[in-house]
């Protein structure tokens, strides 16, 4: 069975650490601002086990207009449970909880890696790629009217 729920920013590290940050100290899979109160962790769980996670952050960047803008992030899938439609299942609900908060565009950097995946869920890149530290090319994307 197949659930997706709300949790709180610590159970996300689970899922965050061996996907996003698998050579760093588990600290590095804190974000500013995952304990504000405007911020929703969701995690999709498989037979009571957390498969996946996202983090919807309510943030604007400068590079769009819209006043409602959420930032999605911590986007994450355990590798034995990746090509299962749990990524599409998660952000799906993130933009199903940003439309409910009256949002109006969601917005993230992206992995190189994850670019496609995005785009087939229609995010469009704006700008060009950037570095992130030590862990790699990423893209802005973002979709209007979510």
């Amino acid at each position: 069975m197949q659930l997706i729920k709300e949790i709180p920013a610590l159970e996300t590290f689970s899922v965050r650490h061996p996907v996003l940050r698998p050579e760093k100290n588990i600290e590095t899979c804190h974000f500013d601002g995952d304990n504000l109160e405007s911020t929703r962790h969701f995690g999709l769980f498989i037979d009571d086990e957390l498969a996946g996670v996202a983090s919807l952050f309510k943030s604007n960047s400068d590079l769009f207009q819209e006043k409602e803008q959420f930032q999605l992030r911590g986007m994450a899938v355990l590798e034995k449970f990746q090509k299962k439609g749990i990524g599409e299942s998660l952000v799906k609900y993130a933009e199903e909880n940003a439309k409910s908060r009256s949002g109006k565009l969601i917005w993230f950097n992206a992995r190189e890696v994850a670019v496609r995946f995005y785009e087939k869920m229609g995010y469009q890149i704006i700008g060009e790629p950037f570095d992130i530290g030590d862990i790699g090319k990423h893209f802005v994307m973002y979709k209007i009217s979510v």
